[in-house]
């Protein structure tokens, strides 16, 4: 995924050019070469691209060059959906900033937020953070930390971060921005930025640049895209036996597997670990270390199986993963692409395999739709997995009674709906609100999609 061009065309200094060289980096992305020229003329930035391309790097080699030029303070901010992305993203500025021995520092909720608080005071030149956790250190340390003078506000993911319709991280970023200057530049990547074009643009405050790959095919060509469809009821034995099956084949395979709920995730490690397989899990409800325990255990291949929910979904660069298996349909297309985006990253090869039941083929004509793209059928022998299926039913009921026992994830139910009775709210009509929210975006996505298609015909 080179472009015609090299680091030198780009007006980047010659410090970075050699030691990209010495980190074997001798050619940019296309997004790269785009998009540095313009974000070194002062301009903001908007790039579209697909997952792996090497955006992290577009916009970090221009932030790392107007630091090394002029480095105080709090220089740039950028602000990332998910706990393991912002700590990805502070090893790869810290990678290509090491020249210049830049000091970065990473505010993410599950830590100790009076040291993280003590840790902007010292002023880092780069803070990547989730907006929930920097909005409370504002919140509860408004005279002390101050944003008033970056030079950079950069949004990774920028279409999950700016969904209103999610509205996740909406009084958060309000807040964020409220005590960012005027004068700075805006920098929005993401793989599926063109959901939220129209909300991005508010943010600029000059005349931005906006850059998309011009490919019709939203994930990467050398990913085998398959599906399995089956009936709802041996969903569990499919899984099971295919995890088998491509490690029997292949014993250093690693295998990302995405389902919907962290219940669902911690329910289907548990299984996959009483069915003989080393299997770590990733889901929200997890404290902050076994996460990026999990995560380290994976990435340095000591186990070959990691069960996610979507946390996982977005901007994760692991380069081992050859095999992303979808336990469920995501609702939204753009789910699916960040997804299958976790496999064939910088050139490799993988395949992404979707489990669907009957219930499901509406969105996986969606899906297909949306990537412009036929997802071809993968051949499993249905007698070889009815022979395993009564073992793993059983399985299956023995950690979920494990679970229910365990009381599984109440204590965050009830502090959540601790929170909304705190805000003269009912946590039952929320819920009912968040599920109706959730059906029309999807509804208006499809709509989307085939307005899209009808403009291409």
């Amino acid at each position: 995924m080179e472009s015609e061009g090299n680091f030198a065309d780009l007006g980047l200094n010659e410090w970075i050019i050699q030691h990209l060289g010495n980190l074997g980096f001798n050619k940019p992305t296309p997004i790269q070469y785009n998009c540095i020229p313009p974000i070194l003329q002062g301009k903001d930035c908007f790039g579209c691209s697909k997952t792996g391309s090497g955006k992290t790097a577009a916009f970090a080699l221009p932030v790392l060059q107007k630091l090394s030029e002029d480095p105080y303070g709090i220089f740039c901010l950028v602000l990332t959906p998910t706990r393991e992305l912002a700590y990805q993203i502070s090893e790869q500025f810290t990678l290509i900033g090491k020249p210049i021995n830049i000091r970065t520092s990473v505010i993410v909720g599950g830590m100790d937020i009076i040291q993280q608080a003590y840790e902007l005071q010292k002023k880092p030149h780069i803070v990547i953070a989730t907006p929930g956790r920097l909005a409370d250190l504002l919140r509860s340390n408004e005279n002390n930390v101050k944003l008033n003078k970056i030079q950079f506000l950069v949004l990774d993911e920028a279409d999950r971060l700016l969904d209103k319709l999610d509205g996740d991280f909406t009084n958060d970023l309000n807040l964020i921005f409220s005590s960012l200057p005027k004068e700075r530049q805006t920098l929005l990547f993401s793989a599926t930025l063109t959901d939220t074009l129209n909300e991005v643009k508010e943010l600029s405050t000059k005349s931005p640049f906006f850059w998309q790959s011009d490919n019709k095919v939203s994930t990467v060509d050398n990913l085998d895209q398959r599906y399995i469809l089956l009936p709802e009821h041996i969903r569990d034995g499919y899984l099971v036996y295919i995890c088998k099956d491509l490690l029997e084949k292949q014993p250093t395979r690693s295998i990302m597997i995405f389902t919907k709920t962290c219940k669902n995730c911690q329910v289907l490690g548990m299984l996959l670990q009483k069915a003989g397989f080393q299997c770590v899990v990733l889901h929200s409800l997890m404290k902050q270390r076994e996460r990026l325990t999990a995560l380290s255990r994976f990435k340095s291949s000591n186990t070959r199986l990691l069960v996610a929910t979507d946390v996982a979904a977005r901007g994760l660069d692991i380069p081992v993963v050859q095999v992303v298996i979808n336990h469920n349909v995501p609702g939204l297309a753009k789910n699916y692409i960040h997804r299958v985006g976790r496999t064939a990253r910088a050139g490799r090869s993988g395949i992404s395999i979707t489990l669907v039941t009957q219930f499901d083929i509406h969105r996986v004509q969606s899906i297909e739709e949306h990537i412009n793209t036929k997802l071809k059928e993968y051949e499993v022998d249905e007698r070889e997995v009815l022979k395993i299926l009564t073992k793993v039913n059983v399985m299956k009921r023995e950690t979920e009674w494990v679970l229910e026992e365990q009381k599984f994830g109440e204590k965050k139910k009830t502090n959540k709906d601790k929170a909304l009775i705190l805000q003269g709210k009912d946590p039952i009509t929320e819920a009912k609100k968040r599920k109706r929210e959730k059906f029309y975006r999807i509804k208006e996505e499809r709509k989307q999609n085939k307005k899209r298609k009808e403009t291409v015909s």
